[in-house]
C-alpha cells in the first residue's frame, strides 16, 4: 500500500514514537478524509519522541474512545510496539480494517533503491557498516529505519540502508531491492505469538520479490527458513569458501575474501568477535549486490573501516584505572548474543554479568556453549532473571557462580573476583525493562557504577 492510496480514506495512527508522529505528517499530505490518533497505554502518552511536533494536528483517543475510532478505520497504520497478538488488532482484522506501518508505506514507493537489512543479531551493525562502506566508495546513501530516522522521514536519496526489525518487518508488502539477513534466533515471542510466527514476521522482508538475498550461510536455523522460500529465491550466502568469508591469507594472518581472492587483513575490522566477521561479510556481499567492484575497491574499503566507530553499547569497551576492562553490551536481550560477546573475550580472565526482565527464554544455548568450549569464568547474576540463569548454568564445572541484588552491586562484586588484565562484560541475554526504562538506560546505570567504584 502507497501513501497515495490514502486519500480520501479514513486513517488511524497508533502510537505516539517517533514512527508514529513520522506518519501522522506524511498522511496528512496525502489528503485522507479523516486521520486520527490512537493510544492504548495511556502512561506513554508524553513519552514518544518528536510526538509534541504533531500533537496539535490530530486529535488523539485513549480507552473506549481509541478502541472504537480503530473499528471504524479502513486503514490502520500500527507503530512497531503494537503486537500481532494485541487483542484490538487482532478484531479490526476480522472486520476487515486494513492493517500496515510506517516503514511498509514508505517501502512500497522506495524498495527499488533500498537495501533492507534485518536479523536477531547484528543489523544494527551491519546496516552502519553497508552505510560506511558505501560512502567511503563515494557511493551517497542514507541510513535509517530502526537506527535513528524513521522510514517516512528520510531525506531524499538515491540509495537508502535501512536497518529493520521484526515489527517493521511484519507489515511490509514490498521487498527491498537487496534483503540482507544476519542470523535468527528466537525473539520476541510474546509479541508474534510465537516462533515458527516470528520467523513468518521476521522473514517477510525477503517474501515480496527482492533482486537479491544476502544471507549469513554460518547461521544453520537462517539457512534452512531461507532455503524454505523455494530455489527461485536470489540468494547469495556470505560466510563460505565461494563468497566473502575470513581465511588465512598474507602472512598467514586472517584475512577477508572474495572467493580465494584476499582484500584486507581482519585487522582492518576495529570489531572483535567473529559474529563481527560474519556481519562485515554480509555487509560486503550488500555492496556487491549494489555493484560494487570489492576487489577494485578493496584499498578504499580498508581505509573505511580503519574510521568505523563501534556503535554504543555493543561490546563497548570501558577503561579503567585498575587494569580491568568493563564492556559494555548492554543491547544483548537474547542467550546467542551473550555467546558472541563471551567468545569475543575468552582468552582474558572473565567476569560476566547476566540477567533482565524474564520472559521465560531458554538458556540452553548459553549453557550448552559455555560447556562445550570449556569456558572459565564468574557468572554474576541480576535481577530479575539472574537467579535462573544461573541455576541453567549449575552443571558447568567451570564457572563460578555469584548474585548481586542490582547492576551496581555486580560491578562491585565483579571488582573483587576480577584480575587486572580482565574482563567485566556486561551481556545481559535479557531485556532491560523492569528495573530500567531500556538498554541505554542500563549503560548508563552500569558506567556510573564503574566510575564510583574505581580505586
Amino acid at each position: 500500500m502507497k501513501l497515495t492510496e490514502l486519500r480520501g480514506r479514513r486513517v488511524v495512527v497508533w502510537g505516539t514514537g517517533r514512527e508514529a508522529a513520522a506518519a501522522v505528517k506524511a498522511i496528512a499530505a496525502a489528503g485522507p478524509a479523516e486521520l486520527v490518533a490512537v493510544q492504548d497505554q495511556e502512561n506513554f502518552l508524553a513519552a514518544g519522541t518528536g510526538w509534541s511536533e504533531v500533537a496539535g494536528r490530530v486529535p488523539l483517543h485513549t480507552g473506549a474512545d481509541a478502541h472504537a475510532a480503530i473499528l471504524r478505520a479502513h486503514v490502520l497504520v500500527r507503530s512497531p510496539g503494537v503486537a500481532q497478538t494485541h487483542p484490538w488488532l487482532i478484531e479490526a482484522r476480522s472486520r476487515g480494517v486494513r492493517v500496515t506501518g510506517g516503514t511498509a508505506l514508505w517501502m512500497a514507493d522506495n524498495a527499488a533503491r533500498t537495501i533492507g537489512v534485518t536479523g536477531s543479531k547484528g543489523k544494527s551493525t551491519t546496516a552502519t557498516l553497508i552505510h560506511h562502506l558505501l560512502t567511503a566508495v563515494g557511493r551517497p546513501n542514507v541510513l535509517g529505519g530502526n537506527i535513528g530516522t524513521a522510514a517516512l522521514a528520510l531525506p531524499d536519496s538515491e540509495l537508502y540502508v535501512l536497518e529493520l526489525s521484526m515489527y517493521q518487518c511484519a507489515d511490509l508488502d514490498d521487498s527491498p531491492r537487496t534483503a540482507v539477513l544476519t542470523s535468527l534466533y528466537p525473539e520476541h515471542l510474546d509479541w508474534s505469538g510465537g516462533e515458527r510466527e516470528y520467523y513468518r514476521d521476521k522473514l517477510n522482508l525477503i517474501a515480496h520479490g527482492p533482486e537479491r538475498v544476502v544471507f549469513n550461510a554460518g547461521d544453520p536455523r537462517l539457512v534452512t527458513e531461507v532455503r524454505s522460500f523455494g530455489p527461485n529465491l536470489p540468494v547469495m550466502p556470505v560466510g563460505g569458501e565461494s563468497s566473502f568469508h575470513v581465511a588465512r591469507g598474507p602472512g598467514d594472518q586472517p584475512w577477508f575474501h572474495l572467493a580465494a581472492e584476499p582484500l584486507f587483513p581482519r585487522a582492518a575490522l576495529p570489531l572483535v568477535g567473529r559474529h563481527n566477521e560474519s556481519n562485515l561479510c554480509a555487509a560486503l556481499g550488500a555492496l556487491h549486490a549494489a555493484g560494487v567492484d570489492c576487489l577494485a575497491q578493496r584499498e578504499l574499503l580498508a581505509a573505511g573501516l580503519a574510521s568505523f566507530a563501534p556503535l554504543r553499547h555493543r561490546l563497548t569497551p570501558i577503561e579503567d584505572p585498575s587494569g580491568i576492562t568493563f564492556v559494555d553490551d548492554s543491547i544483548s536481550t537474547i542467550p546467542e548474543s551473550a555467546v558472541h560477546a563471551i567468545e569475543a573475550y575468552a582468552h582474558r580472565p572473565l567476569t560476566v554479568i547476566l540477567g533482565g526482565q524474564d520472559r521465560g527464554v531458554d538458556y540452553a544455548p548459553l549453557r550448552d556453549y559455555l560447556l562445550e568450549a570449556g569456558i572459565a569464568a564468574t557468572v554474576i547474576g541480576i535481577p530479575d532473571s539472574g537467579r535462573r540463569i544461573l541455576q541453567a548454568l549449575e552443571d558447568v564445572p567451570t564457572l563460578l557462580r555469584l548474585t548481586a541484588e542490582d547492576l551496581t552491586a555486580a560491578v562491585v562484586l565483579a571488582r573483587r573476583h576480577t584480575p587486572a588484565g580482565g574482563v567485566v562484560l556486561l551481556s545481559p541475554a535479557a531485556p532491560s525493562y523492569g528495573r530500567f526504562d531500556n538498554f541505554e538506560h542500563r549503560s548508563r546505570v552500569f558506567a556510573e557504577a564503574i566510575a564510583r567504584t574505581s580505586p
